[in-house]
């Protein structure tokens, strides 16, 4: 089997290929993660507190603004596996088609909306004074990769789904490595300032496209992803309406996750400083073990995705099962890390001795996250690989309103009830995923 082909229906568990997927995209979602890391450290060379909040606040902005997004990629690349089983190359190459049809449009509504939306966001975000004309700089500039991202995001989900992992993995990490290049160019070397942030994150992304465009129409799947790209018939209302089903309701769910971190960082300000700055710490390290963990959430979304093409009902069981234990182990390993360095590391990232001590008092919630964690984020990629989507936003919803009943009935109990309950929405999400299995499973393999 090569890299790009999916496995033959009927064909036995292929515990290799879980780790051929999970791995790679581990080291991608970390190397995308140190990109944030090499501008904040550019940018803090220049001296410049404002300039250093811009660059954070410029971030968050793009981080919510392209997440929410998102969807173009994991939509695509379930989709993707699925067609890979059932009907073949020609059925991926419309899929992609329809995707970066869906891209144009988002990008043509974010540049109309730009005069708006920018500052909006900037104001959502609290950007005041020096920091708020630092940051509309760096926005401004950054704004204009849009087009870039939409298309970027829809290419990696049609290479993740045909299991080219390993290039995703390179293509993320030189990236990454020309975004810092550049940064450190034309920010420290030739003086631009924060434009030379926005600026190398500009050029970075239609480099990675124009690379992403070359390995997609590489061999022979170029004929048949131009054909579909020239035929109208494939972007029909009709064919395009499952895709924008599904894209849909992933939307919608990124939504509900983002406003289920925003409570949490909203109630960690009304704590204190101190607590703020704490529980910053302690969600940098959450989003670590999310990112190692959604290594799992990537080989459900190819590997079940495929056994739903292909029809095979028992492949798809096992591999729930496969990859839920080798995520448990996987937290179990993570689990252990924080247990033996969570307090040194804590530490060596508070500003104060206060901040610390906060912190450190929370600490071993990050020894119960990887476990609460890892079976929603895998079943995350059981349902986006079967697209069950509309059943997904249907327990981010349920697990959002009973993290929002217990922050409520939790408050006076101090820092460690939000903690909780954030725990517990993990927890009650990967609970109602798993009643849900049975039942779609009924529907998707019928007898």
């Amino acid at each position: 089997m090569t890299k790009t082909q999916s496995a033959a229906p009927g064909a036995p568990l292929d515990t290799r290929a879980i780790w051929a997927i999970a791995l790679p995209a581990m080291l991608t979602n970390v190397a995308t993660a140190l990109i944030g890391l090499g501008d904040m450290w550019i940018v803090g060379r220049l001296e410049d507190a404002p300039t250093q909040g811009a660059v954070d606040i410029g971030a968050r902005l793009f981080a919510v603004l392209f997440t929410v997004m998102n969807f173009l990629k994991t939509g695509t690349t379930g989709l993707v596996a699925q067609a890979g089983t059932r009907e073949g190359e020609r059925a991926q190459a419309e899929l992609l088609a329809r995707g970066l049809a869906i891209g144009v449009v988002i990008a043509v509504i974010l540049m109309l909306a730009k005069p708006i939306l920018l500052p909006v966001l900037l104001s959502a975000l609290g950007a005041q004074g020096e920091v708020l004309e630092a940051a509309r700089t760096y926005a401004v500039i950054r704004y204009w990769s849009a087009p870039g991202v939409m298309l970027n995001l829809a290419l990696m989900g049609f290479l993740i789904g045909r299991r080219q992992m390993v290039a995703v993995l390179w293509i993320e990490v030189a990236y990454n490595v020309l975004n810092i290049g550049l940064g450190y160019l034309l920010t420290l070397e030739l003086g631009w300032g924060i434009a030379g942030i926005g600026w190398s994150s500009f050029a970075a992304e239609y480099v990675k496209l124009a690379v992403l465009i070359a390995l997609v129409l590489k061999g022979s799947a170029a004929s048949r992803i131009l054909s579909a790209l020239s035929n109208r018939a494939v972007l029909e209302w009709t064919a395009i309406k499952p895709f924008l089903s599904t894209n849909r309701d992933l939307f919608l769910r990124t939504v509900v996750l983002m406003l289920a971190l925003a409570v949490l960082t909203r109630l960690s300000a009304a704590r204190g400083p101190d607590v703020l700055a704490a529980n910053g710490i302690l969600y940098q390290m959450f989003v670590l073990t999310a990112l190692l963990l959604d290594g799992f959430e990537n080989a459900a979304q190819v590997l079940n995705g495929e056994r739903l093409g292909a029809k095979d009902r028992a492949g798809f069981t096992a591999y729930i099962r496969a990859i839920l234990w080798r995520g448990m182990a996987a937290a179990a390993l993570l689990a252990l890390a924080f247990a033996l360095f969570a307090d040194p590391v804590l530490a060596s990232f508070a500003a104060t001795p206060d901040v610390a001590r906060e912190a450190q008092a929370q600490a071993f919630w990050l020894v119960i996250i990887p476990f609460a964690g890892v079976a929603s984020f895998v079943f995350d990629g059981v349902f986006v690989g079967a697209s069950w989507t509309r059943a997904m936003l249907l327990s981010m919803t349920g697990a959002a309103i009973v993290y929002a009943i217990s922050l409520w009935l939790t408050w006076p109990l101090g820092n460690t009830a939000v903690w909780g309950s954030f725990v517990l929405f993990l927890i009650v999400r990967a609970g109602l995923q798993a009643a849900l299995v049975p039942g779609r499973m009924r529907k998707s393999f019928p007898a």
